[in-house]
């Protein structure tokens, strides 16, 4: 039942995956989150104040530079995945992060504020944001646990997160803030990055990186992934309010539907989660949008829509049954290969 369900909903979009496909170029600028060229390279571009790296959490820009860190400071270990770093399944993170704001996801919902819109403070990113809180779960959480595993070595400075202008109970700010409020998010996170410095310490050379396991790493990327969203899922429910009844249903939607693709150990490197977001909705969902004829969305976005509210009512209809026997029919290799071809149908004719 779980595998049919899932099979219905790719069924129903692989027709329409190869006109996307020609026109997205996989080695073209539009690939890379927006301004990533301007996103600090490293840790040490950070500003640092009274012997503290300080990164601004709640800038588009600093939070872009926190995952341009990340890829930079793990890219020799997907060195054998593809070039340039295309193969580093943590390009995910921010190409989601950059399809949020470019669609304008990050910006204040409650018009209260100027922050995120380009009339005012465009590089802002809103505590008022149900995307941009729950993507601080999956930006500065990885950050830190990159940063405790030691896979930026041994820094010269601490790290401090600042705070937004309100609700700064949300969040955690620092290495051992976070670890005293959230360790088990911490703990996976540190558990992926403590994989990937292992493998360097087995290999003789950079040539031997090859022989590192993808699905075991994508396998701990994604439990840790799914944990966090998880957590900042109840905690940041009163921010859907701010939301129209489409765009908040569609955010709870693909919360539910990343549980399911986690359980393929989905790879997430460029080319791929370019390919995926082609079919995410182009802006915000208003009142008025009504499935799955969104006369400005594509018949593919559309369907996609469609297809994670029928996933997410099948999965609250049966309580959570469906999710359970999707994931024990994803408990092997095997099972994960024909699940992540399911998936696939959506990127490939």
């Amino acid at each position: 039942f779980g595998i049919h369900a899932l099979l219905v909903v790719t069924v129903t979009l692989s027709p329409v995956t190869a006109a996307a496909l020609s026109e997205n170029d996989v080695t073209g600028e539009d690939d890379y989150p927006p301004l990533w060229d301007l996103a600090h390279e490293n840790l040490l571009d950070f500003p640092v104040k009274d012997n503290k790296i300080v990164i601004s959490a709640w800038s588009y820009q600093e939070r872009l530079g926190v995952y341009k860190s990340l890829l930079n400071a793990s890219a020799k270990y997907f060195g054998a995945f593809g070039p340039q770093n295309s193969g580093n399944i943590l390009w995910g993170l921010p190409l989601q992060h950059g399809w949020q704001f470019r669609t304008g996801r990050l910006a204040d919902p409650s018009g209260v504020t100027s922050c995120g819109y380009e009339n005012g403070e465009h590089l802002c990113q809103s505590v008022r944001s149900w995307w941009s809180c729950m993507n601080y779960y999956l930006s500065i959480i990885p950050f830190l646990g990159a940063v405790e595993a030691g896979l930026f070595g041994q820094l010269p400075y601490e790290i401090e997160i600042l705070p937004p202008e309100e609700q700064k109970d949300d969040f955690c700010y620092s290495v051992k803030d976070c670890w005293s409020r959230m360790p088990k998010l911490m703990d996976d996170w540190k558990a992926f990055f403590e994989y990937l410095l292992s493998t360097e310490h087995k290999a003789v050379s950079s040539a031997t990186f090859s022989s590192f396991k993808l699905d075991d790493a994508l396998g701990l990327m994604w439990e840790a992934h799914t944990t966090s969203i998880a957590y900042a899922l109840p905690k940041f429910q009163d921010r859907l309010k701010y939301l129209s009844d489409p765009e908040a249903t569609f955010g709870k939607d693909w919360a539910n539907a990343v549980d399911f693709i986690a359980a393929t150990h989905f790879c997430t490197d460029l080319p791929t989660t370019n390919n995926f977001q082609a079919f995410l909705p182009p802006r915000m969902l208003a009142e008025g949008d009504v499935l799955p004829s969104i006369s400005d969305f594509s018949p593919q976005q559309n369907k996609v829509l469609v297809s994670l509210r029928a996933l997410h009512k099948a999965n609250k209809l049966t309580g959570g049954l469906l999710l359970k026997l999707w994931q024990k029919a994803m408990a092997t290799e095997a099972g994960r290969e024909l699940g992540r071809k399911l998936i696939e149908g959506l990127t490939s004719s």
